[in-house]
C-alpha cells in the first residue's frame, strides 16, 4: 500500500468495426494489463461493434508503465483468437492529476494528446475536467489486425493512506 499512487479506473466503451474471426462475426472481449495486473471484460456474443461499458480498475504503483489492450475472440473449443491489440501511456494523465485542479467549470479541456507514430490514438485524446474529476477519452487503433478500435475513458481514484500524488 504505501506504494500506491491511486487507482486508474478504465471504462472500456466498445470496439468499432473489429475483426471477423469466426464465420460471420466474433466473440469479443477485452484484455487489460499493466505490470503484473490483468483484467478482462465480459464477452459480447456475435458482435463487431461491441458494447462493453465494463469499469476496469488497475493499481498504479508505477506511472511509466505502459498499459496495454488485447481483444480477442472467445472460442469454445480452441484457443481464443488474437483480434489486436494497442498500448497507451498514463505519464500526461498522472501530469495532469497532479495539478489537482479544482472549481474549473465540467468540460474544460486541460491537455490534448494527438495520434502519432509514438502511440496507437486513431485520433485526438482530450484530457477534461468533468464533474470534479480528470477523465481523458481515447480511440486507441488496434495493432497486428486488419481492422478494428476500442473506446476507452480513464479516470483517477485518488486511494486515503496511499503515497498519492
Amino acid at each position: 500500500m504505501e506504494n500506491l499512487l491511486g487507482l486508474l479506473r478504465i471504462h472500456v466503451t466498445r470496439g468499432i468495426d473489429l475483426a471477423i474471426r469466426d464465420i460471420r462475426s466474433s466473440d469479443p472481449y477485452v484484455v487489460v494489463k499493466m505490470g503484473k495486473q490483468k483484467l478482462k471484460t465480459r464477452v459480447i456474443k456475435q458482435n463487431i461493434n461491441p458494447e462493453w461499458n465494463d469499469d476496469l480498475t488497475l493499481s498504479v504503483v508505477d506511472p511509466n508503465l505502459p498499459v496495454l489492450i488485447k481483444v480477442y475472440d472467445k472460442d469454445t473449443f480452441s484457443l481464443d483468437d488474437k483480434m489486436g491489440d494497442a498500448e497507451f501511456d498514463i505519464r500526461q494523465f498522472i501530469e495532469v492529476v497532479k495539478m489537482q485542479l479544482d472549481n474549473l467549470p465540467t468540460g474544460t479541456i486541460i491537455s490534448k494528446i494527438q495520434p502519432s507514430r509514438e502511440n496507437c490514438l486513431a485520433e485526438e485524446s482530450c484530457i477534461v475536467w468533468a464533474n470534479g474529476k480528470v477523465i481523458q477519452n481515447m480511440f486507441l487503433r488496434l495493432r497486428h489486425v486488419e481492422s478494428g478500435e476500442v473506446e476507452l475513458q480513464l479516470e483517477w481514484i485518488d486511494i486515503p493512506g496511499s503515497r498519492g500524488m
